[in-house]
């Protein structure tokens, strides 16, 4: 909405600034701090002044006479040192915005991959585990709303040591076979936390025991015996139980994809090939990587100054590392391996699944997948060196244009506060310091355990205010809010801060929270309501608004409507720099400014139609905006609280 009027000013003053003084010039746009400086402001005056050699506001007051402004604009004036200030025709743009679509949501070609969640298949998700899959399906949803076409895989690492060990744990310290693993009662994601954490402590009792591991990562990678057998079952039904704890949060995915795949399938020893014929690894004869294929990166800018910059691609016993793979799995997302997986449904839901290299699989309306021409990890901020190794290996492939593409969305860690540590049971160092979790020593959250005690908190602070409702509907409202709570959480953050989670933050009604939003357009409706029951209008049209008499917008009501107007902007920015924690700051600037208006322009007691109607009118186009924000962020709107 206002990106466009800005495009078009834009426009109109290059046009003008040309015709004038036979320059070219690219005017910059902005929206003034206040309403009463105006709506639009260019400081074309000051940035043309050099180049004329001329004072800059004589240069303002030479644009303003030869401009002709647009019927969008009611006036302009020439400000400050030299200023061009605009103001909007107010109550045509209002019903544009309340008409309209807030969003520019060109449809486009471009096919992005977002792989996201991507959580080891060994034991229960935990809270670090909910900020990724909320941060990819956020941005996912913004992309969406966007135009763009996105498709999202969650990359299942079924072959790698976490599951490793686990197998370790049920054979040989419980003694177990895949029939008794597949017996193990749910939830097997708790049983498998906890085990996970006793294969640690075994294996320092006795360093001799990792060999165990090295015997079953190969296994894994050659889907052989029994311990294959039962990596494939705990992988499967910890997935199962992921899905399920995502599903509470309303995640979902495209695609999911395995690790062993892309070595049952020989992504992996295609990829590999590409690499050694292109001179981009080589085999270590002597040192601590003796035996290894190592990707030397010591004359690669991007990792000068480390001490180490070789890294190992294959170990020297023959299995492969997640850097490895995660070229081959990086070629093929961009279409660029020359193989493909088979495909099968996971659910009824539309959910997909790579297929065992049996021949198995769909052969159906299989969808595409892949061949994206933008890819984006979403993965913590630790695996950063990492990803810039995917990216070498896409370039010395000769894939330049896709490394470039390649695009790593890092983010900081979550950790407890102290207060939620103690709530939670969580053992700690230091009572004064946030807590950072560690799954090898059992030291974590539980995602359902905080969802859980979320979704309590809420139906608690609900069924004081509304005793009247029956346990199914307080059950639902009370997931909403706990959903709003979590997601709000985890996007409101920047990327770069580690988040300190706490309980009495997170349920806050009146802070920065999810639930404050939710309230907002819960308060919104009642407003609405109440006008039903006086037998008043309760909403507005398009035409109702664009007749409104402008001086009516009063500038508070009016710097609402204008705040919504750059929803668009603020959703383009946020996709393009993947700081989606702009949407959250707009969320809470729309509902602070309608809280704000609210009391001071009450509706219900206003004896004056046309006042109401302009009042009610801004109601509308906040609820508009808010609600579109909210959907992005997948927060649900209740009925009540």
């Amino acid at each position: 909405m206002l990106a466009a009027l800005k495009t078009q000013l834009a426009t109109l003053l290059a046009r003008t600034i040309a015709e004038l003084y036979d320059i070219e010039h690219s005017p910059v746009i902005e929206v003034p701090p206040t309403r009463e400086l105006g709506d639009l402001a260019a400081p074309a005056g000051l940035h043309l002044a050099r180049a004329l050699k001329r004072n800059p506001r004589e240069i303002a007051a030479e644009i303003h006479a030869a401009l002709q402004l647009p019927p969008e604009l009611a006036r302009a004036s020439v400000e400050g040192p030299g200023y061009l200030n605009f103001f909007v025709e107010r109550s045509s743009f209002a019903a544009r915005v309340a008409d309209g679509n807030l969003l520019s949501s060109a449809d486009s070609t471009e096919r992005i991959v977002v792989e996201h969640t991507n959580i080891n298949p060994n034991k229960a998700a935990h809270i670090g585990h909910l900020r990724n899959a909320i941060l990819g399906d956020v941005l996912a949803s913004v992309l969406r709303a966007l135009g763009r076409r996105v498709e999202v895989q969650n990359y299942i690492d079924d072959t790698g040591v976490q599951v490793a060990d686990v197998v370790v744990g049920f054979v040989d310290i419980r003694g177990m076979d895949a029939e008794a693993v597949a017996a193990v009662e749910e939830p097997f994601d708790y049983y498998c936390w906890d085990l996970y954490s006793a294969v640690g402590d075994w294996f320092d009792a006795d360093p001799q025991r990792r060999k165990l591991r090295r015997d079953t990562l190969h296994a894994l990678e050659a889907n052989a015996g029994e311990r294959a057998e039962i990596g494939r079952l705990v992988a499967r039904r910890i997935v199962h139980c992921h899905l399920q704890t995502m599903q509470r949060l309303a995640i979902g995915y495209d695609l999911i994809t395995r690790e062993s795949e892309i070595l049952r399938l020989h992504f992996f020893a295609t990829a590999f090939e590409r690499l050694k014929t292109a001179g981009a690894v080589r085999l270590e004869e002597s040192g601590k990587n003796a035996g290894c294929w190592v990707m030397p990166l010591s004359e690669d800018p991007e990792f000068e100054g480390l001490e180490d910059a070789d890294k190992v691609i294959t170990r020297s016993d023959g299995t492969v590392t997640y850097v490895g793979k995660d070229i081959a799995y990086q070629l093929w997302k961009f279409g660029r391996l020359g193989l493909d997986f088979q495909y099968r449904k996971w659910d009824a839901e539309g959910v997909w699944e790579t297929a065992e290299a049996d021949g198995a699989g769909d052969t159906g309306d299989v969808p595409v997948f892949g061949r994206g021409d933008q890819v984006i990890n979403v993965i913590d901020a630790r695996q950063s060196y990492l990803q810039k190794i995917v990216a070498a290996g896409l370039r010395a492939t000769g894939f330049e244009v896709e490394a470039d593409r390649s695009i790593h969305f890092a983010y900081e860690m979550v950790a407890l506060s102290p207060a939620a540590a103690a709530q939670l049971g969580v053992e700690t160092e230091d009572d004064s310091k946030a807590t950072l979790m560690a799954g090898r020593k059992g030291i974590g959250v539980k995602a359902d355990d905080l969802l859980d005690q979320l979704t309590e908190k809420a139906s608690n602070g609900i069924a004081e205010r509304n005793r009247e409702l029956d346990p199914t509907e307080l059950e639902r409202l009370s997931l909403q809010i706990a959903t709003a709570a979590m997601r709000f959480l985890m996007v409101k953050a920047t990327t770069t801060r580690v988040i300190a989670f706490d309980f009495e933050d997170a349920l806050n009604f009146e802070g920065e929270t999810g639930p404050y939003l939710q309230y907002s357009l819960v308060r919104e409706q009642n407003i609405r309501r109440r006008l039903e029951a006086a037998d008043l209008p309760a909403s507005t049209d398009a035409a109702a608004m664009a007749a409104l008499p402008p001086e009516l917008w009063q500038d508070d009501l009016w710097d609402l409507v204008l705040t919504v107007s750059q929803t668009s902007e603020i959703a383009e920015r946020a996709a393009d720099t993947l700081e989606l924690s702009l949407l959250a700051r707009h969320a809470i600037d729309l509902a602070r400014k309608f809280h704000a208006i609210y009391h001071r322009h009450p509706i219900l007691q206003e004896e004056d139609e046309a006042l109401r109607t302009v009042r009610l009118a801004t109601m509308d186009v906040f609820r508009k905006g808010l609600a579109e924000i909210l959907d992005i962020l997948g927060i649900p709107i209740p009925e009540r609280m």
